[in-house]
């Protein structure tokens, strides 16, 4: 322990790394004036303001939601049982693999803001249901590939 302290405290002790600052090279007017805004802001496989909300998009957000305790997405493992969109309202009912699943809560928000950080959603409600009750058959194809299950 006294050995750690040390180290720490020699550590917290240290002078600041003097920082150099790059040169910056400035960006030519053509290069500037092909990119407009929006694609220079746009990240790659971000969904614009114009994106009409749909099953799909609400699908493709929920492949970003982990169990943390399984490597593969709750889409995958087959723990969607249905989304339904009403406006700008997105409700959507899921299952765990387990009635025990701690991470059950964790998991539901986790959907909820995947869901809410779509464009055009105002609210996001994930319902936990066990009827009917999960089994290994619902994993997708690409599932049981990531889990190394017999297709």
């Amino acid at each position: 322990m006294r050995t750690l302290l040390r180290r720490l405290g020699s550590w917290w002790n240290k002078e600041p790394e003097k920082q150099t600052v790059a040169a910056q090279t400035p960006i030519p007017p053509s290069a500037v004036a092909a990119n407009t805004p929006a694609q220079l802001a746009q990240p790659v496989g971000v969904k614009t303001e114009t994106a009409t909300l749909n099953e799909d998009l609400v699908y493709q957000a929920l492949r970003n939601c982990r169990d943390p305790e399984i490597p593969v997405n709750i889409v995958d493992l087959g723990l969607i049982y249905d989304v339904r969109i009403a406006a700008d309202l997105v409700h959507v009912k899921m299952t765990l693999t387990t009635q025990g699943c701690g991470m059950g809560g964790y998991i539901s928000q986790e959907a909820e803001e995947q869901i809410r950080a779509l464009p055009g959603v105002r609210a996001a409600n994930v319902e936990i249901v066990w009827d009917p009750p999960w089994n290994p058959s619902m994993i997708s194809q690409e599932g049981k590939k990531t889990l190394g299950l017999p297709e």
